[in-house]
C-alpha cells in the first residue's frame, strides 16, 4: 500500500466532490479518528490511520487489502467509484434522491430512474450533479448522476430520465463483485 500521488489525489477528490461537495475534508478529518486514502493494485482504500500503521507490519505479498475500497483508477488515469463507497457517500451526500417503492427494484437491476419512480429530490439539485439514491425508508440504494435539474423535473414527462444509474447495491447480487475487490 502506498500513498496517492498528487495527480491521483486531485482526481480522487474531484470525483468525491461531485457527490459530497466540500465534505471531503470532513471525511478525512473525522471527529473519532483521522482517515486517509491508500492505493494498492490500482484500487483506492479509505482507512483509519491506526489500522494503516498496523497494516505496515504485514508484507505486501500477504496483504490482500485493508480498509474500505472507494474505487479504482482506470488505465487512462480516471477514477471510478465502487458501490463499496456508498456508506461514506450517503453520510456526506450533498444531493439526494428518494425513489418510490415500485421503482426500487428497477433501479437495483441497473436501470435509470424515471419521473414515475421519483418520490423526492433535494432542492436546487443541478443537472449532472452526483446524487445518492435512497429508498423511502432512508436506506441508501446506490448513486448516479442527475439527468435533469430539480426545476426541470417538474415539467418533465413521466417517462423522462431523472437519475442516470452508476452503481447500486444489486451489483453484489448480479456478480459484479469480481471487479470490485
Amino acid at each position: 500500500m502506498r500513498p496517492l500521488t498528487t495527480d491521483e489525489t486531485k482526481t480522487l477528490f474531484l470525483k468525491l466532490s461531485e457527490y459530497i461537495g466540500k465534505n471531503v475534508e470532513k471525511m478525512i478529518n473525522r471527529t473519532d479518528e483521522r482517515h486517509c486514502f491508500r492505493l494498492m493494485k490500482d484500487r483506492c482504500y479509505y482507512i483509519s490511520e491506526s489500522v494503516m500503521k498496523a497494516a505496515t507490519n504485514i508484507s505486501r505479498d500477504n496483504l490482500l487489502h485493508c480498509g474500505t475500497c472507494i474505487g479504482k483508477f482506470t488505465k487512462s488515469g480516471k477514477f471510478r467509484l465502487h458501490i463499496t463507497a456508498l456508506e461514506y457517500l450517503s453520510q456526506y451526500a450533498q444531493y439526494k434522491v428518494w425513489v418510490k417503492q415500485s421503482a426500487e427494484m428497477s433501479f437495483l437491476y441497473g436501470n435509470h430512474i424515471t419521473k414515475n419512480g421519483l418520490a423526492r429530490m433535494t432542492e436546487k439539485t443541478p443537472q449532472y450533479a452526483g446524487v445518492v439514491v435512497y429508498s423511502m425508508s432512508d436506506i441508501p440504494l446506490g448513486f448516479g448522476v442527475a439527468a435533469q435539474s430539480t426545476d426541470h423535473c417538474q415539467t418533465l414527462d413521466a417517462t423522462g430520465n431523472v437519475v442516470l444509474h452508476q452503481a447500486d447495491i444489486g451489483d453484489y447480487l448480479r456478480g459484479l463483485e469480481d471487479d470490485m475487490f
